[in-house]
């Protein structure tokens, strides 16, 4: 399978951040091997989005307010910032999301007006990548199926919190309508030549 990319395909990069990259303070491991990929890709498609964890220091999410992680992406500090081998070049659209103290959201779309930025620039499909596999990229893309998107997940341009979590929801993709895809299908394609299986546009 190949897939043409043209000028109404999205690829959402998903919190490519220094505090999920190794050395920060919620590391995925080998999430910065997700940042090669991506700046190959990103020249290929119309447009790019990156998606950021913008969280107030008292943030939901975090250990001290009950949550399950410790403080990350904290707005205006590095660790919140792009990875810094990350292209900035061709990302036409940036989102922070869970700006509140209350507010959680893994999804890029949640909360904010990422949905009606892609229809305004005509995009019919995204493909998402970044960090988490199993958590902001998967709901991520879940969302995006719901926006009424055809969505594909880059499964090695993206990488796991916890690897045993992936099969689950590959399953719950499975069940959306969003596909998988590896970066050499789309780099190398020339034409497009879509499985039966492919995602549903749910326009």
């Amino acid at each position: 399978m190949a897939l043409e990319i043209g000028k109404d395909d999205a690829l959402i990069v998903v919190d490519v951040q220094n505090d999920f990259c190794p050395g920060g303070a919620l590391a995925v491991a080998e999430g910065d091997a997700v940042v090669p990929v991506l700046n190959r890709l990103m020249p290929r498609f119309g447009t790019v989005v990156a998606t950021q964890d913008w969280h107030p220091a008292d943030h939901r999410s975090f250990a001290a307010r009950g949550g399950e992680w410790p403080p990350h992406c904290v707005a205006g500090t590095p660790g919140a910032e792009l990875h810094p081998a990350l292209d900035r070049a061709p990302i036409a659209i940036t989102i922070r999301k869970a700006l509140l103290t209350d507010q959680e959201a893994y999804s890029g779309f949640d909360g904010t007006d990422l949905a009606e930025q892609l229809r305004a620039r005509g995009v019919r499909r995204v493909f998402v990548g970044g960090l988490a596999t199993d958590y902001c990229v998967d709901a991520t893309a879940l969302d995006a199926a719901r926006a009424g998107f055809e969505t594909w997940v880059i499964t090695d341009a993206a990488r796991p919190v916890f690897p045993e979590q992936v099969p689950a929801k590959e399953a719950g993709w499975r069940a959306a309508g969003v596909g998988t895809v590896t970066s050499a299908e789309i780099a190398g394609a020339e034409r497009a030549h879509l499985a039966t299986d492919a995602p549903r546009a749910l326009y």
